[in-house]
């Protein structure tokens, strides 16, 4: 441009001498050199304008554009995916972060980010090897390891998961809750000595002494048991808190105590049936037969279709040497679908004592019927007493 405007310059001087002898005529001024225009921004920089305006659908239209181009690098496939990542679109977001990783192997924000991403969609094996590569990278950053761990624990790699959970949470104390997670899995997977492990480092959470005790009272160790399901109590005096520890109690040969917790359970559910029959066994085997008789009464009259509840509430009734009764109570099991032997030859017992000699001649014989050996000393009880009341009925 310089030189054109040299040339225009000579030419206007040249020309007026030759039309005339005149004054030389002052030249004009040069035009004014142009700014250089400004080069268009590339579809990157666009791109990357767009994602710092949070304008993720412009974001990927820009990047869609730079992957296009033929010569994108792998940094175009990397912000294509994170924007499609941010916008929520993370089946499209998972190809860009594999292509981002082809081209560049090893970047940590790939890895990273893609396991992350197919954590969230629940490829848990794919986001595996991901992150554990991030978390070696990176073995200070909390954030890698409790994801690392994480993916192991949703594969139950529950052994694998542990040691990468506890580094996650020394790192940082807000990723600790992951191996509440993990003994939760152990219990599940009935690895219980483990879960038991976990669980005593959050007693400050809500429901975790519960846990402990459940799960020791479960396994035989009642008397440890104890002081864990006391706690649980204090802090939520549940009916199911109290059961458990009525039974905790009662494992640990504390009767006295029992009782107080299953009158506590009651206090609180009068209306559980199921709640009434294991308060009725317990005071059954306390040989308090007429106590332990009222709670089996109580359940049948909750729901009088227990079968169960009428069976143990007529044994009681035959202990207690209410006859009419028990084989009342026997007849209404026999009525409801039970059928053991066992409940004609009581139902024999009791009216056999009440001088109703055909009715338990029958149930006698009934119950023969049915026990195919299986109760030698009742058969012989049974086959005696029916020849004793045929004599009897043979003199009427």
């Amino acid at each position: 441009m310089f030189r054109l405007a040299y040339l225009f310059c000579a030419l206007a001087l040249l020309l007026p001498a030759q039309q005339k002898k005149s004054a030389p005529a002052k030249p004009p001024a040069a035009p004014a050199r142009p700014a250089p225009a400004e080069a268009a921004p590339t579809p990157a920089e666009l791109g990357m304008k767009a994602l710092e305006a949070k304008d993720y659908p412009a974001a990927i239209a820009a990047f869609e554009r730079a992957v296009t181009d033929g010569g994108a690098d792998y940094a175009a496939h990397f912000h294509l995916a994170l924007a499609h990542s941010l916008a929520g679109h993370d089946a499209e977001a998972v190809p860009h972060y594999r292509k981002t990783l082809e081209l560049k192997p090893g970047l940590y924000e790939a890895e990273i980010n893609l396991g992350l991403l197919l954590f969230r969609i629940k490829d848990y094996a794919g986001a595996e090897p991901l992150l554990k590569a991030a978390s070696e990278k990176k073995p200070g950053n909390a954030t890698a390891a409790a994801a690392y761990g994480r993916s192991l624990l949703e594969q139950n790699k529950l052994a694998e998961a542990e040691p990468v959970l506890q580094k996650a949470a020394g790192l940082d104390p807000s990723q600790k809750d992951a191996l509440l997670g993990l003994a939760q899995r152990y219990e599940d997977a009935r690895q219980v000595d483990q879960a038991i492990a976990l669980y005593k480092d959050f007693l400050d959470h809500p429901g975790v002494a519960e846990r402990l005790g459940n799960l020791m009272l479960s396994t035989g160790r009642a008397g440890e048991s104890i002081a864990f399901l006391e706690d649980a109590v204090k802090t939520s005096p549940t009916s199911a808190n109290h059961y458990a520890l009525a039974i905790a109690y009662l494992r640990n040969k504390d009767a006295a105590k029992a009782g107080e917790q299953f009158e506590r359970c009651l206090s609180l559910e009068p209306r559980n049936a199921q709640l009434r029959m294991s308060y009725g066994g317990f005071l059954r085997d306390q040989r308090k037969i007429a106590p332990a008789a009222q709670q089996y009464y109580a359940a049948v009259q909750i729901d009088p279709a227990l079968r169960e509840g009428w069976s143990e509430f007529g044994a009681m009734l035959l202990l207690l040497e209410q006859y009419p009764q028990a084989a009342a109570a026997f007849e209404k099991v026999l009525a409801l679908g039970d059928t053991r032997p066992a409940i004609h030859f009581f139902k024999a017992i009791a009216l056999d004592h009440i001088k109703q000699f055909k009715p338990a001649k029958e149930s006698y014989e009934k119950f023969l019927s049915l026990s195919e050996g299986k109760f030698p000393d009742e058969e012989f009880k049974a086959r005696q007493r029916i020849k004793v009341i045929e004599k009897e009925l043979s003199r009427r």
